[in-house]
């Protein structure tokens, strides 16, 4: 159960790499059965208004934090566009960050001033842009919006540039197997329909789109009677409706435009099974991908099709789970069901396990599926798959931007916000021959399209390497940086900062066996969110066993002394649930969620897992071979590849950032390892746990002592000395070859600090300056937007307890690496040699510490803030005192910053994907 996937990567394309502020769960939902949950909440208060021009406002006070969220949803994306057009949505909604008339500057970097968390995506049936900011910014943030639906610049000089950034973005996708695969399934499920093309669109169409092609888009669509703005978060109502009214309101209807013609909506009907799509290319897993058409949201069907989805893929106890994952045959399987305008699809993917065979795998589909239509679901599943989905829907809108996009998204797609009314009413009565009745419907093997991805093997192994030494050989100046003053001329006046000293401390203690606590209560919401780390992470595997860490926490909810893997499972997914274990460089990270009344559960299944593992023999042979897997996938993938090759470039063989997983050392690794690790490491004073939400202290301290008290270590917890690191003598170059991708992704960096280094957080500030975000920042500046040679660069500090990498990542095309990796060394330069400005220094303090609170509005965030300020040995304070830390740092302390960590002649340079990126001669 893939929570409304097609708002995720891979159906979702947003504009910003790697930026998702919102769960994706938009209509999955249930009425309550297990908590004091109103079914109704998320519209209760909302109001609607419609302007005269037509744009439809939906504005809903929410006063649990002093932040706010603006969001703006256009009825267009790619179910509009026609033949030869695919992907102008998406390609509109990138020159809707190029500006606007009375704008012309990137809007990022205006949103970045003002501190707002934002980004944009195309859908199927919906193109959104969301900003999230402190409350006093949002007369500004609502200007911004009105001002670029009607005066956006859609001109030659931006096409040109954002058609490169596009194609790089799309060239990125096209590096993942499983999006080709899904590419054809589609265009073969849906061969006269738009939803059967990408929506990404094709680098043939985007390379021919012209201004007035993109133009008369944009004013056909763009319009305001084609549009819902959502307001939600600390505000009143009557003077931002004002407000909205004096933006909004004075912008024009567009003219209507002849329709266009766009594509027949009748679904397949091919009656014959049809044979499968067979890929075989360059790649690493085998993968199948099923497809069956689906009616559209509004259908009576959709509630039960929804059920029937949770119990055929939601978690470890689901039909499909149990038939294919535990029994081997894949590493991983989802569904989603795409209820969209249009009559839509429900998908099913499987990634094969080593040696498996993909028929074998669709045989075992086919037959789960079969069982599902001959026999009624029982009691237990269908109470289970509501439960689940009803509190996905809860956990999901724990926070404003979530709700807002959630009103967006019923609006926009199914026409009216209180569609979820009725869809929540509509779950509750689901019976079991509602799912068995649409099993039989939509589940019909002679309208089932699959795919079978099949990799071949390239000569040799995958990634050969070449290596250089020197300077870099293209002499690149770049363009000036941007003046933040000059920028300030654009932005729209705001009012005074929000008081971040309110911010609630968390309550800090510890048990007698030595385990710490941080307890914060938060009754906005009636949720749990849990964060833990315990001091077993992947620095104490050693080359020879790398992956152990890894493995061992992957196995703690295998088996207790009391309950089996399954019986875990459905303890946590019958309450929608959810308790998870991954293993990092310095610590496994622990993290659960749930509604509030099943706090007690998820506490003593932690606690359970943590003293009680059994580690089953079978169940680690699973895990390895799912192990396997992803190490393959890891390998073919440029940016999982290149970060390994940049890391260990960076660290000596004897560092223990230096050690990943290899096939060799993780088949080498016995239970007995697994045993020792968790009795050396899984103690009681080398782990915390931070919990945020609606619980009493006293009662979570009254769990927590009868769950772990028992819980005892012997002697001192180990402890790793860490050799010194330090930077490379020269410029390195090397470069990794993955045979079959399309895009290349590069790294560029050395060792650089600890979280706790007095010069943290000059670094930050420096940082945020230098690349902390893709649109605003010198990087992407330069490098994007004035080049167009990249959809994504960053940089970052990865500090931890130890010093991380300081890094630079960007995703080029093949032929255009060398010269944005040219342009980033030249930044460098020039930042080391010129530093930065006043006005730099002070935009780039406004932009996170405005940005801060809105980090602080969502409780899951928070759990993770306090749990990591705690692991990183900092005051229970900082969550309250960093904004304030920020802006004490000097302009000298930001020199000495620059002085100390931008060492432009040392860096590492490692690019990996498709043909040598070196320069020749060098």
């Amino acid at each position: 159960m893939k929570l409304r996937s097609y708002m995720l990567i891979g159906f979702f394309l947003s504009l910003l790499l790697g930026v998702v502020p919102f769960s994706g769960d938009f209509t999955n939902a249930v009425t309550p059965t297990t908590a004091p949950v109103s079914a109704l909440s998320l519209t209760k208060g909302v109001q609607k208004t419609v302007l005269d021009n037509g744009l439809t406002v939906l504005t809903k006070e929410v006063h649990t934090a002093p932040v706010v969220s603006v969001q703006v949803w256009y009825k267009v994306g790619s179910r509009n566009e026609i033949k030869g057009e695919n992907g102008i949505s998406h390609q509109l909604e990138h020159l809707m960050f190029k500006g606007t008339n009375d704008r012309p500057v990137q809007f990022g970097r205006l949103f970045s001033a003002l501190g707002s968390q934002f980004n944009a995506f195309t859908s199927y049936d919906e193109t959104a842009y969301f900003g999230t900011v402190q409350r006093d910014k949002l007369e500004p943030l609502l200007t911004l919006e009105a001002d670029r639906m009607e005066n956006a610049l859609v001109g030659a000089e931006q096409l040109t540039s954002e058609k490169r950034v596009v194609i790089s973005e799309l060239q990125g996708y096209e590096n993942s197997p499983s999006y080709r695969l899904d590419r054809a399934v589609m265009r073969e499920v849906f061969p006269k329909r738009a939803y059967g093309l990408p929506v990404g669109g094709t680098k043939a169409d985007v390379e021919k789109f012209t201004v007035e092609q993109v133009r008369n888009y944009y004013q056909t669509y763009y319009s305001p009677e084609n549009a819902t703005l959502i307001v939600t978060g600390d505000f009143a109502t009557e003077p931002v409706l004002k407000v909205v009214k004096q933006t909004f309101g004075k912008l024009a209807k567009r003219p209507k435009t002849a329709t266009r013609n766009t594509n027949t909506v009748a679904t397949p009907t091919a009656e014959a099974k049809k044979a499968p799509i067979v890929l075989k290319q360059p790649g690493s897993a085998a993968l199948l991908q099923a497809v069956y058409p689906l009616p559209n949201i509004k259908h009576p069907d959709v509630p039960a099709i929804d059920v029937m989805d949770a119990i055929l893929t939601g978690g470890r106890s689901s039909r499909l789970y149990q038939a294919l994952v535990e029994s081997g045959l894949a590493s991983s399987v989802n569904g989603s069901a795409a209820e969209l305008v249009e009559p839509g699809w429900y998908d099913i993917s499987a990634t094969a396990a080593p040696g498996q065979e993909l028929p074998k795998i669709a045989q075992v589909l086919q037959q789960s599926l079969a069982k599902l239509q001959q026999q009624p679901v029982t009691p237990e599943e269908l109470n289970r798959a509501k439960t689940q989905l009803q509190a996905s829907f809860v956990l999901g809108n724990q926070d404003i931007t979530s709700q807002a996009s959630q009103l967006g998204y019923n609006q926009t797609v199914a026409g009216d916000y209180h569609f979820i009314e009725q869809y929540l009413a509509a779950i509750a009565k689901v019976t079991a021959a509602d799912v068995q009745k649409v099993a039989k419907t939509y589940l019909n093997p002679a309208k089932q399209t699959i795919g079978f991805f099949e990799p071949t093997q390239p000569d040799g192994k995958p990634g050969t390497s070449g290596a250089t030494s020197g300077r870099t050989m293209e002499n690149f100046s770049p363009g000036k940086p941007v003046d933040p003053a000059e920028l300030a001329k654009y932005l729209p006046t705001a009012t005074s900062a929000t008081d971040s000293t309110k911010q609630s401390l968390p309550e800090q203690f510890a048990l007698a066996n030595g385990l710490q606590v941080l307890l914060l209560p938060d009754h906005s919401v009636p949720t749990i969110n849990l964060s833990g780390q315990i001091d077993a992470g992947s620095e104490f595997d050693g080359n020879q066993k790398a992956g152990l860490a890894n493995l061992t926490a992957a196995n703690l909810i295998n088996g207790t002394q009391t309950k089996n893997a399954l019986t875990i499972a459905k303890t946590l997914e019958d309450r929608g649930a959810g308790l998870g274990f991954s293993a990092g460089r310095e610590g496994v990270s622990v993290s659960g969620e749930g509604l509030s009344t099943n706090l007690p559960i998820l506490i003593q299944t932690l606690a359970d897992v943590v003293q009680n593992a059994t580690f089953p023999a079978d169940q680690l042979e699973l895990s390895r071979q799912r192990a396997l897997t992803s190490l393959k996938v890891q390998l073919d993938d440029p940016s999982g590849l290149g970060r390994q090759v940049f890391q260990q470039a960076i660290y000596p063989a004897n560092h223990p950032f230096h050690s990943f997983p290899t096939a060799e050392s993780l088949k080498s690794i016995t239970r007995d390892d697994l045993l020792r690790f968790y009795k050396e490491h899984y103690r009681p004073d080398t782990t915390t746990i931070a919990l945020v939400g609606d619980f009493e202290p006293a009662k979570v301290k009254d769990l927590l002592n009868q769950a772990f008290g028992k819980w005892q270590a012997t002697g001192k917890p180990p402890v790793l000395k860490l050799p010194t690191v330090p930077l490379p003598q020269t410029l390195t170059r090397l470069n990794k070859v993955i045979p079959g991708k399309a895009e290349a992704v590069t790294y560029i960096g050395y060792n650089g600090i600890s979280r706790k280094d007095p010069r943290y957080y000059a670094a930050l500030i420096l940082n945020q300056i230098l690349g902390g975000d893709t649109l605003s920042s010198r990087l992407g500046t330069e490098v994007r937007d004035r080049l167009g040679l990249t959809y994504g660069i960053y940089s970052a500090f990865a500090a931890g307890i130890n010093p991380g990498p300081f890094l630079i990542q960007m995703q080029t095309a093949p032929g255009d690496a060398q010269k944005a990796i040219a342009s980033a060394v030249a930044l460098l330069k020039q930042l080391r040699e010129q530093g930065v400005t006043e006005a730099e220094l002070n935009a780039a303090k406004r932009s996170i510490t405005n940005s801060y609170p809105v980090d602080l509005a969502n409780p899951s965030d928070v759990s993770s803030i306090i749990l990591s300020n705690a692991v990183l040995g900092l005051s229970r304070a900082e969550i309250r005192e960093f904004p304030q830390r920020i802006q004490a740092v000097s302009m000298a302390q930001v020199k000495q910053a620059i002085e100390d960590l931008i060492q432009p002649e040392n860096v590492v340079i490692v690019t990996a994907g498709p043909g040598d990126t070196t320069p020749k001669g060098s």
